[in-house]
């Protein structure tokens, strides 16, 4: 399994930028996928989640300004963020947990690097 993350950069506050996860070596609808992210001395967190219907769900942090969806047919899921604040600056991981297999195989990206600033 492998996911790859890019979109990341740097962005003025207020701006927007789009996150995207190509997953490979996997069936992608038997995995609830999910973006987090890790800021400079903190732990890690939750953002969002996606499920293989698209239902989505949102951690406060983003809720009215992310926006996560997946393509299917192409093994993609995209996080949309917009009103940016420089409190979003952080490395965003890309995750994929399978719904189906028990203990669930749970996969992370490289992450992609997001960086708010004037």
């Amino acid at each position: 399994v492998q996911l790859v993350e890019s979109g990341g950069g740097l962005v003025q506050p207020g701006g927007a930028l789009r996150l995207s996860c190509a997953a490979s070596g996997m069936i992608f609808k038997n995995y609830m996928m999910g973006w987090y992210r890790q800021a400079p001395g903190k732990q890690r967190e939750l953002v969002a989640t996606v499920s293989s219907s698209g239902n989505a769900a949102y951690a406060d942090s983003g809720k009215g300004r992310f926006t996560i969806s997946r393509d299917n047919a192409r093994n993609t899921v995209y996080l949309q963020m917009n009103s940016l604040k420089p409190e979003d600056t952080a490395v965003y991981y890309c995750n994929a947990k399978n719904i189906i297999i028990r203990p669930p195989p749970n996969y992370w990206g490289q992450g992609t690097q997001v960086t708010v600033s004037s």
